[in-house]
């Protein structure tokens, strides 16, 4: 017998009278929505093992993806495998939706589907996925060139918490570079400028706004209950302190940094691994002196490399979260924005690493006056 071609209304009726209706879509497809009914199965499942969830050869099976395609493949494996009673449900579960006809759907609300339906469709990603990233935490340290892009990735792609910490002001002179704020908020303070921004963009972000310098006497309550830490911040004694911090306390942190047309990344997570993963004094035992070193207002900087960088903190973030890929621990990626080139470098713990070498004692924080009177 020929496999039929079933409307969903015609599906839903062969449904009713008897007929077994078997979602082939992967589970992160079928928590956007099933017809209501449907047993999922996945086709790879289902063509390894038919008998195992069908075993019998003359039972009516009707056949369901997401438009057609893939069950109307299945079906005709499971013809050539004996079975002899076979339908596809033609425009699958979208023609079902669309046509009105019930459907059974996960437990989140429609903004949550539309919003991230393309992270859903992720099989790496899934609803799981995305509900990690709802219940994450985010520390990002600086709303400048680099935490700006970081915040509006990390936001849209629904990371639940963003803590940004900055205790500027916005200036006309950011505005080349730091997209979250606008002309008409010059003089109001970055992290106010920010949360305004991002929860335009997302509202189901909650965004907190912590206008404050950090120092050795706040860094651990800054820090306090966050998932990941990304560092955009411009300058040494941040760096170096939240580089010890998060080791302490056992935090990832994902750096960044700019510098006229060059920019560099790489994920600090020695506090997790000890003696593996190197920290950044592993990268820079001690800071440059300040000559070495100018910042983007006495150095400059092209606009658009704080995108590219800040965009790949947010991307390390994210796979940090949800655990997916390879983080770039142990590695530092370095750009060339004038010759359009990334290089890596890989990077080994220091053995003798005053901060994270394994059973050395946490040395404590270095103040201001102290770093300063050794840079």
């Amino acid at each position: 017998m020929s496999i039929r071609h079933l409307t969903p209304g015609e599906a839903l009726a062969c449904l009713r009278a008897g007929a077994l209706l078997i979602d082939v879509r992967g589970d992160h497809e079928r928590a956007l929505g099933m017809a209501d009914g449907a047993r999922g199965i996945e086709r790879a499942a289902l063509e390894a093992d038919p008998g195992k969830s069908l075993p019998d050869l003359d039972a009516e099976i009707v056949l369901v993806c997401q438009r057609g395609l893939r069950s109307q493949e299945c079906a005709l494996v499971l013809e050539q495998l004996g079975y002899r009673n076979l339908a596809s449900v033609v425009g699958g579960t979208e023609a079902w939706d669309v046509a009105g006809l019930p459907m059974q759907r996960a437990d989140i609300d429609a903004d949550f589907s539309e919003r991230y339906s393309r992270h859903l469709r992720l099989p790496e990603l899934g609803l799981a996925g995305q509900k990690h990233l709802q219940a994450a935490r985010v520390l990002l340290v600086g709303a400048g060139g680099l935490g700006s892009p970081a915040a509006f990735y990390l936001a849209a792609a629904g990371v639940g918490s963003l803590r940004i910490v900055d205790d500027d002001v916005v200036d006309l002179s950011n505005l080349q570079r730091q997209i979250l704020h606008t002309d008409a908020r010059i003089g109001m303070p970055k992290v106010e400028s920010a949360a305004m921004t991002l929860s335009a963009l997302n509202p189901r972000a909650s965004i907190e706004a912590v206008n404050e310098r950090i120092i050795a006497a706040n860094v651990e309550r800054i820090l306090d209950g966050v998932d990941v830490v990304i560092d955009g911040g411009d300058n040494f004694p941040v760096r170096y302190l939240l580089n010890d911090a998060c080791v302490k306390l056992c935090k990832p942190l994902v750096y960044g940094a700019v510098h006229r047309f060059d920019g560099q990344v790489s994920v600090f997570d020695a506090g997790r691994q000890r003696g593996v993963a190197p920290c950044y004094r592993c990268l820079f035992p001690q800071p440059p002196p300040p000559a070495a070193a100018p910042n983007c207002s006495e150095a400059g900087v092209l606009g658009v490399l704080p995108g590219v960088i800040g965009m790949l903190q947010a991307t390390e973030a994210i796979k940090l979260v949800l655990g997916i890929g390879e983080p770039l621990r142990g590695r530092l990626l370095q750009f060339d924005a004038l010759a359009m080139r990334f290089r890596e470098t890989r990077l080994a713990a220091d053995p003798a690493c005053p901060v994270c070498a394994p059973e050395r004692a946490f040395p404590g924080y270095m103040d201001d006056a102290a770093f300063c009177a050794r840079s």
